[in-house]
């Protein structure tokens, strides 16, 4: 029943709304669906009808603030048809991730709800950025700015480094290497890795 539609929905984007700010709270694993209805003054079965449960709830929620935030990213990149342009809007992305609060909360409260994204399967989330990611290749491709090759081989390559960005950047930066230094390397990785051979 949870798909997509729901983030082009403005009534049930509201009861997100509800639901981030609830996790924001008490973390997700404290947020009900009955608490969530709570908050956006609605009945529990509006939010039933809409959300069997609180997994499918975050999942559109997570969608939702994901793809949000690397749409806008790419929106204020100024060409992401070049290797430089994607690897400006790709740290971007990563930058906005590792600071968005919603984020940052699941990961302190909540972390092993990220694990099955990161080791079992790939979410929507992640689907929907590997295909903004391959989509501006191929039209670098096209442009030739970017090296040929299967585009959707090469954003989930990206992708991969992009979410050791976002999930452990921390865990390397000590007083060598700083985040900066290490966000340089972001940079660095993705424009050689796209650029004509």
């Amino acid at each position: 029943m949870s798909s997509l539609r729901h983030i082009s929905d403005p009534r049930l984007d509201a009861y997100l709304d509800s639901a981030r700010d609830c996790i924001l709270d008490v973390g997700w694993r404290r947020t009900t669906l009955t608490e969530v209805a709570r908050r956006a003054g609605v009945s529990r079965m509006t939010i039933y009808r809409a959300w069997p449960d609180m997994g499918s709830l975050l999942g559109d929620l997570m969608t939702r603030e994901w793809v949000g935030i690397a749409a806008a990213t790419r929106v204020a990149a100024a060409d992401t048809t070049t290797p430089q342009g994607i690897a400006a809007a790709a740290l971007s992305t990563v930058r906005a991730l590792r600071d968005n609060e919603l984020f940052v909360r699941i990961v302190e409260l909540d972390p092993d709800l990220m694990l099955p994204y990161l080791l079992d399967r790939r979410g929507r989330s992640q689907e929907a950025l590997i295909e903004i990611l391959a989509a501006e290749i191929e039209s670098g491709q096209e442009a030739g700015t970017i090296h040929g090759g299967d585009p959707v081989l090469m954003a989930r390559g990206l992708m991969l480094a992009g979410q050791g960005y976002v999930f452990s950047a921390l865990t390397m930066t000590d007083d060598q290497v700083s985040l900066e230094l290490l966000d340089g390397q972001l940079l660095h990785l993705v424009s050689s890795s796209l650029a004509p051979r």
